[in-house]
């Protein structure tokens, strides 16, 4: 008798379950940011030289100058400078200045005392379209007596160019008009914040043309823009998805900046916002 065929099933093996970490982006952190000396400027006019050793001792590895009355090298001679921020470990990205005046002899110490940048910090609200066509042009030949010294041009604003004008934003006329080769921009977010204007939108507008910043926050409160600086990390702007977007879109050098204290002093502001900003990951 021919039984009939028989298959044999393999033991079914016992299914082992693994539990799938998702993978986690890496963050990233600043690896190096400064600060506008103009943000301790009483401290700075008492003794220049042990504020920005102190500030070092922050954590602090740019800073960013201005004209204190002494100069924008705080009254000491080119190579001097150079030699003390070499012993502090920092490095000069830039300074305010008066680009309007004396740029000559400006730019020769600047240049040999190690910056790579002389800023305009302000200009105020001009009272036409013309007025700033204008100043797009004065902001070209700035850019270009500097560029013959091997150094660049900027324009930091403030809220007046983020405010309409016959139609149109006037910072969108200084943008349009000046040449990217001679002049660049350096944002302070918080005055294009507080001005109703996003400023990652803005960047992204003007793609590579901001490659500096200014870092301070905004309270959600406040109806006088002049009012509204606080701590970093206390208010609103949401600076890791800022600085992040402000990276692909070409920004170079974070710099912070407090101009308003509430309950603290500039000092110790300078040493809070350093901290924040050294711990912040996007």
């Amino acid at each position: 008798m021919v039984m009939p065929m028989q298959f044999c099933t393999p033991a079914k093996k016992e299914e082992t379950v693994t539990e799938k970490t998702p993978s986690v982006a890496a963050k990233s952190t600043l690896t190096a940011f400064g600060i506008q000396l103009y943000s301790v400027k009483e401290e700075m006019a008492k003794d220049a030289k042990a504020t920005m050793k102190t500030l070092a001792g922050y954590g602090y590895t740019q800073f960013e100058g201005f004209d204190g009355g002494k100069g924008v090298l705080w009254g000491m001679k080119a190579q001097e400078f150079k030699s003390y921020m070499g012993d502090l470990g920092v490095q000069v990205i830039a300074s305010h200045a008066n680009v309007f005046e004396n740029l000559e002899a400006q730019a020769a110490a600047a240049k040999e005392a190690g910056l790579s940048y002389l800023i305009c910090p302000y200009i105020g609200a001009q009272k036409s379209v013309d007025e700033y066509k204008a100043m797009a042009d004065k902001f070209n030949k700035v850019g270009e007596t500097l560029k013959s010294h091997g150094l660049k041009f900027a324009y930091h604003n403030h809220d007046y160019t983020f405010q309409m004008m016959d139609g149109v934003l006037p910072q969108d006329i200084l943008m349009e008009n000046t040449d990217p080769s001679l002049v660049d921009y350096e944002m302070d977010m918080y005055w294009v914040h507080v001005a109703g204007i996003n400023p990652a939108e803005y960047l992204a507008k003007y793609s590579g043309r901001f490659k500096l910043c200014h870092i301070k926050d905004a309270s959600a409160t406040g109806d006088n823009p002049h009012e509204r600086g606080v701590l970093l990390g206390t208010g609103e702007m949401p600076y890791a998805e800022l600085i992040k977007q402000s990276q692909a879109e070409g920004m170079e050098y974070f710099i912070i900046e407090q101009e308003r204290f509430e309950g603290t002093t500039p000092l110790e502001a300078a040493e809070k916002n350093a901290n924040y900003l050294a711990g912040l990951e996007f």
